[in-house]
């Protein structure tokens, strides 16, 4: 890993109407309009849920970073983020995030070792700790029996 501070540069372009052009070095242009909430189309990504899509992307390379480390045989996590959206105190802001986890692992791996690690993976997301708003985490853990 590289040094602190890392800095990520995007860029965001725009004219009077359509899509915002994102745009980062090495990376694929995204475009984005208003979700369907905000009288958006709906079926483009918007920067609400870029930022949902980032607090689950994060925990799941968390888990996968704190599992190797851990030494913790997985076979697949699925992770379902849902970012609620609210007024408060006159401002607009995520107030909670609620992710639906479910990990396969291996037969003979302890469930106790897994909930372990996706609790670690919870506390140091690090885009979760960026908002104000709690994360929290609800994962199953599903036994794959050794077909061989």
């Amino acid at each position: 890993m590289r040094a602190f501070p890392h800095r990520y540069v995007i860029s965001a372009a725009a004219e009077p109407d359509g899509e915002v052009a994102l745009q980062g070095q090495r990376l694929p242009r995204l475009g984005s309009l208003p979700p369907a909430e905000f009288d958006g189309p709906g079926d483009r990504w918007s920067p609400e849920t870029l930022a949902v899509a980032a607090v689950a992307d994060c925990f799941v390379l968390t888990f996968r970073g704190i599992a190797k480390a851990a030494r913790l045989p997985w076979l697949s996590l699925n992770c379902e983020a849902t970012g609620t959206l609210d007024r408060v105190e006159h401002v607009t802001r995520f107030t909670r995030f609620d992710l639906q986890a479910s990990v396969d692992v291996p037969d003979g791996v302890s469930d106790e070792q897994v909930r372990r690690v996706v609790a670690r993976a919870e506390e140091t997301c690090l885009i979760a700790n960026s908002f104000n708003a709690p994360c929290h985490v609800d994962a199953q853990v599903h036994v794959v029996q050794n077909t061989t």
